[in-house]
This record gives structure tokens, sequence and C-alpha cells, in this order.
């Protein structure tokens, strides 16, 4: 599947194209605040969230994965919220989240990559089996994804099976998740999701 590039400007210093592999920058964290640019809650998607620069090319809701490359852990955050004048390649984690990348919040700023998750974006079901499967698993969080199979068991049905990565403070999981939808009246046939 191919998928057009997108290239933001805006800034000199920044120019990417999520064809390219990760971006290098630094991260920060914040306990949140009670509002936030994108009226959504610090506390949405287990608290992996975060801001981003108001310079950066990120939309509030979508999902960036961010990798700590000293020790490999990785998270998948929501932006929620914006951060006016700072580079766009900083991004503001919420305390939990950066605490997910294995880091003590003393340090209080680390180097990492990321970059933002197109495929699982422009993936609307994939995106309602992670937020299904982060609701059935509270206690680990979601660090990898891959869609495995999209087909047509029936004219007026689509079937989709995402595979997710689960990492505890003691355990990985992979769950996959289906779903079959009807692409004409956009609703939900049936859908599963199961350790495998």
């Amino acid at each position: 599947m191919y998928y057009n590039p997108y290239h933001y400007t805006g800034n000199p210093d920044y120019t990417y194209d999520i064809r390219q592999n990760l971006i290098n920058g630094q991260a920060t964290w914040t306990e949140g605040g009670a509002t936030t640019q994108c009226n959504l809650p610090w506390s949405h998607n287990q608290y992996m969230t975060a801001a981003v620069s108001s310079q950066s090319p990120y939309q509030c809701g979508q999902l960036i994965k961010v990798i700590y490359p000293q020790n490999g852990r990785e998270v998948i955050v929501t932006v929620v919220d914006a951060v006016p004048n700072a580079p766009a390649t900083r991004i503001n984690l919420h305390r939990k989240a950066f605490e997910a990348l294995g880091v003590n919040p003393a340090v209080g700023v680390i180097p990492i990559q990321f970059e933002p998750s197109p495929h699982l974006e422009e993936e609307k079901w994939g995106k309602y089996l992670l937020e299904v499967t982060q609701v059935a698993y509270p206690h680990l969080r979601v660090t990898d994804y891959a869609l495995v199979e999209r087909s047509q068991p029936a004219a007026n049905q689509v079937k989709e099976v995402y595979d997710f990565v689960l990492q505890g403070a003691q355990e990985q999981l992979t769950i996959r998740g289906t779903v079959i939808y009807n692409p004409t009246t956009d609703r939900v046939v049936s859908f599963n999701i199961q350790e495998i």
C-alpha cells in the first residue's frame, strides 16, 4: 500500500516525509492540565498522551510512536495538547508515558526517536481495535501493531485483522484484533480480540 508523502515546511529546520524513517528529537514530561488545546484529557489512552509543538505537523488525536533508543522501549501516544513556540522535534509526554519508556522522571529530558503512525491513522478500524485492546489490557501498553489481513468474505463485508504487541513490566503479549464491517453502512458486523 502506498501512502502519499506529507511534507511540513513551515519551519526551515524541520522537514518530514512519512516515507522516511524516524525523526531524532527530545522528550520531556508533564503531569498535564485540566484543559488541553485538543479538548482531550491527559488521561486519554491510559495516559499514553503527549503535547507537541504548535510548529509541528501533528494534529489533535494523532498517534505518534516514541522510541527511547538507549533501551529500545517504545510507546504509542495520542496528541492531546500543543505547546506554543516549542521546537518541532520536542514532545512533552505525560509522566506515565515517560516512565513507560523506562526512564526516571528525575532525568527530565531524554533523546528520542519518533514517527507518526500513518498506517494505523489511515485505518479507521485498526484504530478502533487499538482502543478496544487498550481498554481490555489497562496495565499493558501497545508498543507496535501491524495489519495482518484485509479480505472480503462476502459482497457486503470487509474483514480486517491486526496484531498488537503489548508490553508490561513483566510480560509481553501479542493480541490479534479482527473486525468485520459493512463498507456501505460503515457498521460493525462483528469484532474479536484474542491473545495469540
